[in-house]
């Protein structure tokens, strides 16, 4: 096939290139989604304060964009999370000493935050660093693979 059986090929099959495109695009993201969200506490163990709601799990699903939007030549969708606290439980974050009101250790052994209660504890004194979780690099990388096994599929167009 020289150059123009190509161009004329493309053309005839623009329409379906594009459907074809924003469905992979959709689908890469969603699947970037579920990865996040699977990564997300809580998955599992769910001992200590504020990892027992699971909001920050349900807000990948709201907050992030996977219908894909034009934007000149690009589309572009939108992996997110805008919990507060969401980037330190991505990146990772330092614990310095101090003192926090109504946390406490309850009858079970398990963190506890009272804020009406009494007493408290100092946190910061063993851990000096949280590691993150790092739940957007792994949905990246899931994205990436799935976008390239579903535009591998495009290429059939042209075959």
């Amino acid at each position: 096939m020289n150059l123009s059986e190509y161009a004329d090929r493309l053309r005839r099959n623009e329409s379906q290139v594009n459907d074809r495109m924003v469905e992979a695009m959709r689908n890469a993201t969603m699947r970037a989604v579920e990865k996040a969200q699977e990564l997300t506490p809580p998955n599992g163990d769910v001992r200590g304060a504020n990892t027992r709601t699971g909001d920050m799990k349900a807000h990948w699903a709201t907050d992030s964009q996977t219908a894909p939007q034009q934007r000149g030549n690009n589309l572009v969708t939108v992996l997110a999370n805008n919990v507060q606290y969401a980037s330190y439980v991505n990146d990772g974050h330092r614990m310095d000493r101090h003192f926090v009101p109504g946390l406490v250790i309850n009858a079970a052994g398990i963190l506890d935050y009272n804020p009406g209660g009494e007493g408290g504890i100092v946190v910061g004194t063993k851990t000096t660093y949280v590691p993150g979780l790092h739940m957007t690099d792994e949905a990246k990388k899931v994205f990436q693979s799935v976008l390239e096994s579903e535009l591998r599929r495009l290429g059939e167009l042209f075959e």
